[in-house]
């Protein structure tokens, strides 16, 4: 192999190896300008764009040991990896590509499965990790002030018999 192609596939790798996840593109039709205004878009997410050729991507996904990405490598491919909150990358990716109306997702792989297009979109729709994180800590928190509502109910209780008590004897 010509080490002109190694040092491509080695490139790709490199690429591969900074996120769990791996989000494959098509951008053709897209201006140098959009390209930039995504890279932007992604890097409040650290994540990165890279056009990469086809048959690197394949090289290189088979040797780190990823799934087959074959069917999604139809024309120009582009990847988008880095950051740690893939979902976040999925919405700013799908929100970028549905405002441009250009490009496309093909295919990602998270973990070691690949998604689909669609899955991609499944995955956009879930909320940030802050809103999660927010919803499992409120749902913490809820049994603790259920307790704490029902053990101050008996003595609420008292004062607010002791109270209508005392009412009733001052108006008598």
């Amino acid at each position: 192999m010509r080490a002109e192609k190694q040092y491509l596939i080695a490139e790709v790798e490199t690429h591969l190896k900074k996120s769990d996840y791996v989000i494959l593109t098509n951008f053709t039709g897209i201006t140098v300008a959009e390209v930039a205004e995504l890279r932007a878009e992604l890097a409040k997410e650290n994540a990165e764009f890279h056009v990469v050729k086809n048959s690197s991507l394949r090289v290189a996904a088979k040797t780190l040991g990823l799934p087959e990405v074959d069917a999604a490598l139809g024309g120009p491919t582009a990847i988008i990896v880095g950051g740690k909150n893939s979902a976040g990358v999925a919405k700013a990716v799908t929100q970028f590509f549905k405002a441009k109306q250009k490009v496309e997702v093909k295919a990602a792989v998270l973990g070691n499965k690949l998604l689909s297009a669609e899955d991609v979109k499944a995955l956009a729709e879930l909320p940030s990790l802050e809103v999660m994180r927010a919803q499992l800590l409120g749902l913490l928190n809820q049994p603790g002030t259920m307790l704490v509502r029902v053990l101050n109910a008996v003595p609420q209780g008292v004062v607010n018999v002791l109270q209508a008590k005392v009412r009733a004897a001052g108006e008598a």
